[in-house]
């Protein structure tokens, strides 16, 4: 088609409008894609910085929790080392270590119509008497016939029987008790020891002491019951 040159310079100018007009339409989509994109970024960003935000909170409310755990922890801890060492310091453990033996026994061969009869058997004294001389020497745990000896455990003749924590106890008695052994020696060396040595050389009794090699083992006492007592509350 041949057309008059003033149409061809019209057909040319609409078809550079047209590439304008195209080209700027890119330009715009373009443009709103990337601003969409940027949107779309920012407001991720805003999301993840809440939830860092988030877990901090978490993980200063998670420290604050175990530091009030192993402070509890602590805690009972302490107060059940205290309880242990209450309980040892009652006598209501069962503990060994080193220590002594000391026997006692009646006489074997003894003249019953004898005016001196008194000296050929055992009191409750000369084991009262021993007892608190190893406490002097810095007895830790005493038995006697494998009876804790405690703050309320009473000793005191019964008969034909000396009564020790409440149960009957007959010859031999034997008295151990753990601590470092030469002082606990050391507190036999006293008169009341060397009058029993003569008892011993006069009447026969038996007074041994020992020192054993291997570990003693003394029982827990028993725990007093409280039924009229209780803890005196202290004024506010």
């Amino acid at each position: 088609m041949n057309l008059p040159k003033n149409g061809k310079m019209m057909l040319t100018v609409a078809s550079l409008i047209l590439g304008i007009l195209f080209i700027s339409l890119l330009k715009t989509t373009g443009a709103a894609g990337s601003t969409a994109r940027t949107d779309t970024t920012l407001a991720s960003l805003i999301q993840i910085g809440q939830e860092n935000e988030q877990l901090k909170n978490d993980i200063s409310k998670l420290k604050e929790d175990l530091s009030k755990f192993q402070a509890g922890q602590n805690a009972s801890k302490v107060v059940l080392e205290q309880l242990d060492t209450a309980k040892r310091n009652a006598g209501l453990t069962k503990v060994t270590g080193p220590g002594l033996r000391i026997t006692l026994d009646d006489a074997q061969d003894r003249d019953i119509n004898n005016e001196d009869i008194q000296y050929y058997v055992i009191h409750e004294e000369y084991i009262r008497t021993i007892v608190n001389l190893l406490w002097h020497g810095g007895a830790e745990a005493v038995a006697v016939n494998g009876q804790r000896i405690t703050g309320n455990t009473e000793i005191f003749c019964s008969g034909a029987f000396i009564q020790i924590g409440q149960t009957r106890q007959m010859p031999p008695y034997v008295i151990e008790a753990v601590g470092d052994v030469n002082y606990l020696q050391s507190s036999l060396n006293f008169y009341f020891w060397d009058r029993l040595g003569e008892y011993q050389e006069q009447y026969g009794i038996t007074r041994k002491l020992e020192v054993p090699t291997e570990p003693l083992v003394i029982p827990a006492g028993k725990a007093q019951q409280f039924r009229y007592s209780e803890p005196m509350k202290e004024a506010k």
